[in-house]
C-alpha cells in the first residue's frame, strides 16, 4: 500500500511539473534607450510574459526603483515561442 502511495505522489509530481511550462514567451522592453529581450516559460501566457519581462529588465535597470519603472513599461514586442 505504501508503494502505491509513493507511486501516485511520484506520478502526480511529475504531471504538475510538465503542466507549469506549458508557455513559452520572449519579451523585449525598451528602456531608457536601450533593448533587452528576455524568455521564460509559465504555468499561463501571463506568467511567461511577466517572467519574460523581468529577465528582460534585470538587464536593462540599475537598482531596485528602476527595475521597477521597467516592469512598468509595456514590452516593446511579445512572441510565442512554444506552446505545449
Amino acid at each position: 500500500m505504501l508503494v502505491i502511495a509513493g507511486l501516485v505522489f511520484l506520478g502526480y509530481l511529475f504531471y504538475s511539473t510538465l503542466q507549469q511550462d506549458r508557455f513559452h514567451y520572449q519579451v523585449c522592453v525598451d528602456f531608457r534607450g536601450r533593448q533587452q529581450c528576455g524568455s521564460a516559460a509559465g504555468k499561463t501566457p501571463e506568467d511567461a510574459i511577466r517572467a519574460a519581462q523581468e529577465i528582460a529588465c534585470t538587464m536593462l535597470a540599475n537598482g531596485r526603483d528602476q527595475n521597477m519603472v521597467c516592469l512598468g513599461t509595456p514590452p516593446s514586442s511579445v512572441q510565442l515561442l512554444d506552446k505545449k
